[in-house]
């Protein structure tokens, strides 16, 4: 598992959306978590930079877990199914976290089936500042699905069945960022109801956007 979070880490830091020693990886291992050490360089992470937590969260070894563990706990009781998180200050998602969210439930429209396909819908959080318990709690609080989310002011966060299924989410989210910001301003055309259905029902993604 510490392998396995090494290699995303290096994913991350060489796709350009984990700057500095930014964001955090978790994964569940049985009735642990792994996550990636307070102030870890994702590009650079070593065994000494993964911290064991149980499944409480509590701290059993390792360095100082990352301070955001209330927002990877979140994620982890919204999708019981999910095995890793990732969170990360992509800049492009970042960009998009300063703005007014598309909609109450997706802060970002519907403007690629790969969007759809893998990530789905993916609310604004309100700010919290970086390492607020509370942010873990306004993560579980929406009475809807989701996967993904931006957080206001600070970066993305995403869950999937397993770790690559988790960096694709984030990947793909960066990406649907970017492009939002590439049509601000433009009135770009969005996927319809029927593609939105098809997409998310075959993808098995979420998505009550209006």
């Amino acid at each position: 598992m510490i392998d396995a979070l090494v290699a995303a880490g290096r994913r991350l830091a060489d796709a350009g959306i984990s700057p500095g020693s930014s964001g955090n990886l978790s994964v569940r291992d049985g009735e642990h978590i792994l996550v990636t050490g307070t102030g870890a360089d994702l590009g650079r992470l070593g065994e000494d930079s993964v911290a064991v937590l149980d499944a409480e969260g509590a701290h059993v070894g390792g360095p100082r877990p990352s301070k955001e563990v209330a927002v990877h706990l979140a994620m982890y009781a919204r999708n019981r199914d999910h095995t890793a998180v990732v969170h990360v200050h992509s800049p492009h998602a970042v960009a998009v976290a300063c703005l007014p969210p598309w909609s109450e439930t997706s802060a970002v429209p519907p403007l690629t089936p790969y969007f759809l396909m893998r990530v789905g819908q993916a609310p604004l959080i309100a700010y919290r500042a970086p390492g607020d318990p509370g942010l873990g709690a306004l993560l579980a609080a929406p009475p809807f699905s989701f996967r993904a989310a931006l957080l206001a002011n600070h970066g993305q966060v995403t869950s999937g069945a397993d770790l690559g299924d988790a960096l694709t989410a984030a990947v793909e989210l960066e990406e649907t960022c970017r492009i939002v910001l590439l049509t601000d301003g433009r009135r770009p055309r969005l996927l319809d109801a029927g593609a939105i259905g098809d997409l998310t029902r075959r993808n098995g993604t979420a998505w009550d956007a209006r």
